[in-house]
């Protein structure tokens, strides 16, 4: 269930509460291939499935980018933030890919709201994602992301 937050208040009284795991999302070959076309990265340990079968994880893996790439769709699962004119990404402070995604994998993901501070463009919400593939022992992604909320 999305968790919604109508309130900069609301926000911050949550600070440091792990919000989710979110409903699970299947990464395919399809959306592989997709995401190689649109950032021209066609290394074939994404994109050759004969030749990944044979390399370092026996199937295509998909581009940390991607998993990356999938941080909005996962946010707006977990919480919804109701107030403020619009959202805006601002950035990321620290990003890790710790395991491969394999194709195929479904991925769950949590969110935890680890900071708030104001600026001259609205609040600047950091936002750790922590994203796993079903059944691994450690996450494929660790995510520090900054969203501003205009007011």
């Amino acid at each position: 269930m999305t968790r919604v937050f109508a309130s900069l208040d609301e926000v911050r009284a949550a600070l440091g509460e792990e919000i989710g795991p979110g409903a699970p999302i299947t990464v395919d070959q399809a959306q592989i291939d997709a995401f190689a076309d649109a950032t021209g990265d066609h290394q074939w340990i994404h994109v050759d499935p004969e030749r990944a079968a044979e390399g370092p994880f026996g199937t295509t893996i998909a581009h940390g980018f991607l998993t990356l790439s999938l941080v909005p769709l996962f946010g707006a699962d977990l919480f919804s933030l109701d107030f403020g004119s619009a959202r805006v990404n601002y950035g990321a402070n620290k990003v890790r890919f710790p395991s491969p995604v394999p194709v195929d994998s479904a991925l769950t993901a949590t969110a935890t709201i680890t900071d708030v501070a104001e600026s001259a463009a609205g609040a600047v919400l950091t936002i750790k994602y922590v994203v796993t593939v079903t059944g691994a022992a450690k996450p494929c992604l660790v995510a520090e992301t900054l969203v501003v909320v205009a007011p």
